[in-house]
């Protein structure tokens, strides 16, 4: 890929598809969002409108890092815990899960755009985001988990036939920090697919937490692809002297070059045990760490 050129042809295709237009931008902070508002930015400069979109389903400290980050783009910053968890309650099926988050993101785009009266909607879907929504694999929010029926009259997709390592590519050229362009990727839906089940803000904390704790001992030291914990249920430990019902925690490590297929990260015991000690011990309802060692295929990267 000619990346100049990329960034060029994108440029004058997202000024044609806006024409003069107000844009509104679904900006999560991950390197594809991130590269869409670099992009978008430079095509109609301030009738972009970023939003991000709080839904309390966010990594540890990630709507302050946002805030930081992207407050120069005159970033909207819509807080929705309390959107989210009700529209989620009972809900068990991944599928049916992530279609519930995708509509709920699109209402509130929709409901922010109605005060500036932008009729376009701009966000970072990438190829592989098609690729496994159009293939049944996995609905993605911003591709078959999206309404139907929607107040936007655009949809404007600049990065919609890229794969990640071409994303990170154009970020790198864009003059994005390491920070974003080398960014992990994290699940448009959030922490919720990370937990096996109905979401409730209890198991959307221990997951939030025992994530730190996993980037915390695993980015720097093994630099992988992608690692993150998810709440697999309950199961039966012993703590002090007390048996107790705790949650189960699975750590996931893989390296990948686009996400379409990975494989596990070969984690030494001695780097595992202190993971699962330190996950144990600073999460006192957690009872038993687990180890992810399957590939993809057959399993995904994310539990859901």
């Amino acid at each position: 890929m000619n990346t100049e050129s990329f960034i060029e042809d994108a440029v004058s295709k997202i000024r044609a598809a806006a024409g003069d237009c107000h844009v509104v931008i679904a900006l999560s902070g991950g390197v594809d969002s991130s590269v869409c508002a670099v992009l978008a930015e430079r095509a109609i400069g301030e009738r972009l409108i970023p939003i991000y979109v709080d839904t309390g389903l966010m990594r540890r400290g990630e709507t302050d890092r946002i805030m930081q980050l992207f407050g120069h783009m005159n970033l909207h910053v819509v807080r929705a815990a309390d959107e989210f968890f009700p529209a989620l309650a009972g809900v068990i099926d991944p599928e049916e899960k992530r279609k519930v988050i995708g509509e709920k993101f699109i209402r509130i785009f929709e409901r922010e755009a109605r005060k500036t009266g932008a009729p376009c909607l701009l966000q970072g879907t990438i190829y592989p985001d098609r690729i496994e929504s159009e293939g049944g694999i996995k609905s993605h929010h911003n591709v078959g988990g999206m309404p139907v029926e929607m107040e936007f009259t655009h949809l404007i997709e600049p990065l919609c036939d890229l794969y990640k390592d071409e994303v990170r590519q154009v970020a790198m050229a864009l003059g994005l920090p390491d920070e974003i362009a080398h960014r992990m990727p994290f699940p448009g839906p959030g922490l919720a697919v990370r937990v096996i089940g109905e979401v409730t803000p209890e198991k959307i904390e221990v997951v939030r937490e025992a994530n730190w704790i996993v980037e915390d001992e695993i980015v720097e030291q093994y630099k992988p692809w992608q690692c993150f914990a998810a709440l697999l249920g309950l199961g039966t430990g012993v703590k002090g002297d007390n048996r107790v019902h705790g949650w189960i925690v699975a750590v996931r490590a893989v390296n990948s070059r686009d996400g379409m297929t990975a494989d596990p990260l070969q984690i030494p015991y001695e780097a595992l045990d202190r993971l699962a000690s330190r996950i144990t011990s600073e999460i006192p309802n957690v009872a038993r760490v687990v180890y992810d060692v399957t590939p993809k295929p057959p399993a995904t990267i994310e539990y859901e």
